[in-house]
Parts: C-alpha cells; sequence; structure tokens
C-alpha cells in the first residue's frame, strides 16, 4: 500500500474531518489556533481551554492586546496551561513576529513557505512541528507535520521513520505527491484515528490491521 492509497483509505472509511477550519470549533480565529498551538505543549487540551478563555476575555485574541500586557499578567491569564516560564516569552515573540508584518495574517500567507517556517523557527519554544502545524492551518502551506500520531501509525503499518523530523518528512514527501486540501486532510485523518486507536491491540481490531505500508 502506498501513502496516496493510506490516504485515500482513511478518508472513504473514516470521512473527511474539516479539521480547525476558520469559523468551526474548536477555533474561533486563526489567532486562537497559534496561542492554542503553544500552549498546549507539554499539557492536556483541558488545561489550554482554560487559559484560551482567559486569554480570549483578556486580549478578544488579538496580538497587539496580547503585547500591550505585561509578563506577569500574562502569566497569570494562560498559568491554567502549566510551563508559562516558556511559553509566555513564546506567546510574546510570536505576537511580536506578526508585528513586523502589521499583524496581517494575509500579508504573512503570501510569503513563500520556506521563509514563513524559517521565521517561525527562529522564535524560541517553536520547533519544527509547532512550525508545520502554524505553517498549514494558519498560513495555508501544505506541508507534513510528523507528530507522534503519524510516527505511531507507520511504525504499526511496518515503516520505521528516521528519528530526526526534516529526514522523516522528506521521506514521506518523496512517496506522496501531495496539495493543500489533501495534506491538511491527512494530518487530520491521522489525529483523529490515534485518538481513537491509541495500542498494538487496539491497531489490530482496525480496518488497517491487514494494511502494510511501503516507502522507497
Amino acid at each position: 500500500m502506498t501513502i496516496d492509497e493510506l490516504y485515500h483509505l482513511m478518508l472513504t472509511t473514516m470521512g473527511p474531518q474539516h479539521w480547525l477550519e476558520p469559523g468551526v470549533p474548536p477555533a474561533e480565529t486563526p489567532w486562537e489556533i497559534l496561542w492554542g498551538g503553544v500552549l498546549v505543549q507539554n499539557t492536556n487540551w483541558r488545561n489550554v481551554d482554560y487559559a484560551l478563555a482567559n486569554l480570549k476575555t483578556a486580549t478578544q485574541f488579538e496580538p497587539q492586546r496580547l503585547l500591550a500586557l505585561t509578563s506577569a499578567e500574562l502569566t497569570a491569564i494562560v498559568k491554567p496551561a502549566g510551563f508559562y516560564t516558556r511559553k509566555v516569552p513564546t506567546l510574546q515573540a510570536l505576537a511580536a513576529w506578526s508585528g513586523q508584518y502589521g499583524f496581517d495574517l494575509t500579508q504573512i500567507r503570501a510569503l513563500p513557505a520556506a521563509q514563513i517556517r524559517r521565521e517561525l523557527k527562529a522564535l524560541k519554544g517553536i520547533g519544527d512541528e509547532t512550525a508545520d502545524y502554524f505553517s498549514m492551518y494558519v498560513f495555508d502551506k501544505p506541508t507534513i507535520i510528523v507528530d507522534t500520531y503519524l510516527r505511531r501509525l507507520f511504525t504499526w503499518l511496518g515503516v520505521q521513520l528516521p528519528s530526526a523530523y526534516v529526514k522523516a518528512q522528506a521521506l514521506i514527501a518523496d512517496n506522496w505527491h501531495y496539495d493543500f486540501t489533501s495534506a491538511r486532510e491527512y494530518h487530520a485523518l491521522i489525529v483523529e484515528f490515534g485518538k481513537q486507536v491509541k495500542t498494538t491491540a487496539d491497531f489490530q481490531q482496525s480496518f488497517l490491521a491487514d494494511q502494510q505500508l511501503h516507502l522507497q
């Protein structure tokens, strides 16, 4: 089975996910996706919900209003998400970076994908996975997000990906011709599958149990 065949099998079996589209819960705005993507690191989404609710009350998710807060004020707001000594500087850096483009997401989306990813990666606290998550779900750039769900699924399907993020991403890209729609849907399908199928025993009972994935 190829990656393309895997994608179509999951799409046919699970149906379109419409995941994190603007205006569709759980994301009210692209800014909420950005703040949530920082706050969710090393914690669960329930804690993030509390922090986001506080942040919405204080700023309406607007980056200018976030930057107007002192570090102490922002820390108190996002404290439910934990690790605030790391996350507060990242939130501030992300907001300040967007300020270089007039806080205009449309202007940022017009930039080359490689530039957006490079500039995001340069911000403290934003790694490969988060940069790709933002690139696709906020800045509309197709990419492959090599997260825990993807690695676990590929392992079950008989493929051990390279440990280095970029190498794993390149291997998948070499074996799959994707566009924005399929890249976004594929990630959503893998995440939703991973939330339902958490163990090897679960996988053996799933619709993918008899499949084997083949890469070059």
